[in-house]
């Protein structure tokens, strides 16, 4: 359940009118507040504020907040437009749920709406003498707020579109993602075993991307049916009604039963997403290089940067896990595969290696990458790093034109040929 509710609670970042809504039942709440003064006790001591001058500021406010919303979606759309054309559109989710960005424009937005709900009470003879003060009180926090809210945010429109800020949060979101599937390899089931010859695979009916398995569900379905099931459908996986998305063992089964149940617990959609599919973060940097080696751009720096990104996440990945960091089983009824790390490489290295193997500073590059991860403790790890360093010489002896720098690749990959 709560791996369900954080993947609702990210794919309610990614939209815009989330938070603007839940200001504005905040902003239209705050001028009642207001009016819940005039029945305390507080109403014998308030100052006496005059009408005139509470309108006055409300209406510079909302004279002004309508023209700064507008503006900042401008603002937030070329950054929106920058940081796919710079990056890659797969970015684009990561972008668009900036927290400071959505803050901003919800900060605008209900300082408008608190403004002119508060006009219209205030202008009807709403407020009692402690009513206008104590709107006048929100009404300077509602300032100070969009003040400070501003301020924050014009420092993180401009890093916002840059290309820069893209990769740190791919790498941030794949991170994270890494962590939590490091904690429970298998997404908290059993390891899958040799297959039944007596399983039953079950299809769906959509296409698209699976991202999200409703592990819970699963489990109990099992439980109420006296079945084991098979997972065979990881988040990330391309769904189709040819592509069995679970296995299912156990007597008496009527697929036609079943089937719909198990394929109502994958959670389909068009796009990949980060949070349960830490190896589409992996992809989305790995396009990011690839475009920066494109001819049209040949942005070196670029593809180099992001190698160390890959290092640092696949050296994340590699690490023992701590006592504190136990690998959990809640469903012992349902069987699901762990990551595999060769498709991790795959995924990381084998475009920036094809696209950057004409490049010597890259090919350098890739094999100091493939020398750090072959240096972890994870024997798996050094294995699959030593296969894709030689991979990547190979590909670089074939690209490379001059002979000194085919010799400067091979030097820096010898610990991978020589072991």
């Amino acid at each position: 359940m709560r791996n369900w509710l954080l993947f609702l609670y990210h794919r309610l970042k990614e939209q815009l009118w989330a938070k603007p809504v839940a200001i504005c039942g905040l902003a239209v709440a705050g001028v009642f507040v207001a009016k819940a003064a005039d029945q305390l006790a507080f109403a014998l001591t308030a100052p006496d504020v005059t009408l005139e001058s509470v309108e006055t500021l409300l209406k510079v406010i909302a004279a002004s907040m309508l023209v700064m919303a507008i503006f900042a979606v401008g603002s937030m759309v070329s950054a929106y437009a920058s940081a796919s054309n710079n990056a890659t559109p797969r970015a684009f989710p990561l972008v668009i749920a900036d927290d400071v960005s959505q803050n901003a424009l919800t900060a605008f937005i209900g300082a408008f709406i608190f403004s002119i709900v508060a006009l219209f009470a205030l202008q009807n003879g709403y407020y009692g003498q402690a009513g206008r003060f104590t709107l006048l009180l929100l009404t300077f926090v509602v300032f100070a707020v969009v003040i400070l809210t501003f301020v924050w945010w014009v420092d993180r429109i401009a890093r916002l579109g840059r290309l820069g800020t893209a990769i740190e949060k791919v790498e941030s979101a794949t991170a994270a993602a890494l962590k939590r599937r490091r904690r429970t390899p298998r997404l908290g089931g059993s390891t899958v075993g040799s297959r039944d010859g007596h399983a039953v695979a079950i299809f769906g009916e959509s296409i698209g991307y699976v991202q999200h398995v409703k592990v819970p569900t699963l489990q109990a379905l099992a439980e109420e049916r006296d079945v084991r099931i098979e997972v065979a459908a990881l988040p990330g996986t391309f769904a189709s009604p040819a592509r069995p998305l679970a296995y299912v063992t156990g007597d008496a089964l009527d697929p036609s039963d079943i089937g719909p149940q198990i394929s109502c617990a994958f959670v389909i959609g068009s796009n990949r997403t980060f949070e349960d599919d830490p190896r589409f973060g992996l992809v989305v940097l790995s396009e990011i290089a690839s475009r920066a080696l494109s001819p049209g751009i040949n942005d070196s720096g670029t593809a180099i940067g992001v190698i160390g990104s890959l290092v640092r996440l696949l050296v994340l990945w590699s690490q023992p896990i701590d006592n504190d960091e136990p690998v959990e089983l809640e469903f012992d009824r349902v069987a699901i595969p762990e990551l595999s790390l060769g498709d991790m490489f795959d995924d990381a290295f084998t475009v920036i290696s094809r696209d950057g193997a004409g490049a010597v500073e890259v090919a350098l590059r890739l094999q100091k990458a493939f020398e750090a991860l072959a240096s972890v403790t994870n024997t798996e790890t050094r294995e699959v790093s030593l296969h894709y360093a030689r991979m990547a010489v190979a590909r670089a002896e074939k690209a490379l034109a001059l002979e000194e720098d085919r010799k400067a690749v091979r030097k820096a990959g010898r610990f991978a040929l020589i072991d």
